[in-house]
């Protein structure tokens, strides 16, 4: 759906920086995740963009994590808003607040950075009601992605990338443009190829047998990002990486054979569109995810930023890119073979994941006593090749892929 069709199905109007909000007041937010990396750098943008004079850009009018905690807590006290938690509240306490506050209030943007499958009905009940959701969740649309898109669409809602690759995607695609727009949720014309590019994480340079033997601490050990642990090890997989090609392949309606991966040490371009012509635009910067969480924010609006860095490239001097190792990276073909499954494929893998990593970081496997790296790929690659998938046609059938496959791994394990 065009942007200004979108627009005009949404409560609100969007005003001159690209904000959905009221005519006359700051744009009302629900940041879920609000403890974890991402939301509480989502929190420092509000604070930042609240503080530059004038009417406050941001209300934060309902924050959820997890687990309760002093940082849930004290989030709640500064901001005046209601947290709730997964762990006190029940698991449908996110969506739950989304459903409550909207209907109290009105809400203009949903923050999702909840990690893992926990984190989809939320984004659901956002999308349902018509709310834009800024997406740092990206088991989401790894799991359900046909699904998230088609109620997208359904009710007018926008998807925002706040993970800085697809943010750069969404920033080359409106560089081309030469005005600010959605991300397109089709392929969009005259678009060849997406390339997304890779730190490749703490084990970049290890030797297969060093991939197979690490321990937690060696895969948590990035060299670029700093980000959960879930994610860190994800990262020292490239299953991260796999996993935000699919992403790309919901946001921008590319088929895997036009989407690619580049290891690129200094992450200093995020991503790469190239065009029918061959022309090829990138985005670059600073490794700083609050730029690209700022950008979906303000929906795709550049503006002074929190950091006051900037790019040298004097002094970066080259840019370096390889292909990543399909030998010593496995789990990234596998993200690429469940886009070609279709279905639950995505969702199976995803849970298959999720329980791996789960009882690789355990704090009783700390020295990898019990569970290497190297055995989170090899239950992973067999659970992802014993469940079947099946059409994704409903939330049922995802959550059934998905326990299917969680219970498929822990017998393994």
């Amino acid at each position: 759906m065009p942007a200004d069709t979108q627009a005009e199905t949404h409560t609100g109007v969007q005003d001159e920086t690209g904000i959905r909000a009221g005519a006359d007041r700051p744009t009302r937010l629900i940041v879920l995740g609000s403890t974890g990396s991402i939301g509480t750098q989502t929190l420092d943008v509000v604070r930042h963009h609240n503080a530059l004079g004038g009417q406050p850009r941001f209300e934060v009018v309902g924050i959820a994590a997890g687990r309760a905690s002093d940082t849930l807590s004290e989030q709640a006290r500064e901001f005046r808003c209601p947290p709730v938690s997964a762990e006190t509240d029940g698991p449908t306490a996110a969506a739950d607040l989304i459903r409550a506050t909207h209907a109290d209030g009105g809400i203009d943007l949903v923050m999702a950075s909840i990690v893992g499958i926990a984190g989809l009905d939320p984004v659901l009940a956002a999308l349902q009601l018509g709310i834009d959701v800024a997406l740092a969740n990206k088991e989401t649309l790894v799991a359900a992605g046909e699904l998230v898109v088609s109620t997208a669409r359904a009710h007018g809602a926008s998807l925002l990338p706040v993970d800085s690759e697809h943010s750069a995607l969404w920033q080359c695609l409106a560089g081309a443009q030469h005005t600010p727009a959605r991300p397109p949720l089709e392929a969009p014309a005259g678009v060849a190829r997406m390339t997304l590019t890779a730190s490749g994480g703490a084990l970049r340079d290890a030797t297969s047998d060093a991939i197979a033997a690490a321990t937690p601490e060696h895969a948590l050990a990035h060299p670029t990002w700093s980000m959960g642990p879930k994610v860190t090890v994800d990262c020292a997989t490239l299953l991260n990486k796999g996993f935000e090609a699919i992403e790309a392949r919901w946001l921008f309606g590319m088929p895997p054979e036009r989407l690619g991966v580049l290891i690129h040490p200094t992450s200093t371009v995020h991503s790469l569109v190239e065009f029918d012509d061959g022309a090829v635009l990138a985005q670059l910067g600073t490794p700083d995810m609050r730029t690209a969480i700022q950008y979906a924010l303000l929906g795709g609006v550049h503006a002074p930023a929190l950091s006051s860095d900037r790019l040298d490239l004097a002094k970066l001097g080259t840019l370096e890119f390889r292909e990543p190792d399909a030998d010593r990276f496995p789990m990234l073909g596998l993200a690429f073979e469940a886009m070609r499954r279709g279905g639950t494929a995505g969702a199976i893998l995803n849970a298959a994941n999720e329980t791996a990593v789960a009882a690789f970081l355990d704090p009783a496997n700390a020295d990898g006593s019990r569970l290497r790296l190297g055995r989170v790929t090899e239950v992973v690659a067999e659970a992802f090749g014993s469940v079947q998938p099946e059409p994704a046609e409903s939330l049922d059938a995802i959550k059934k892929a998905d326990a299917e496959a969680r219970a498929f791994t822990s017998r393994i394990i």
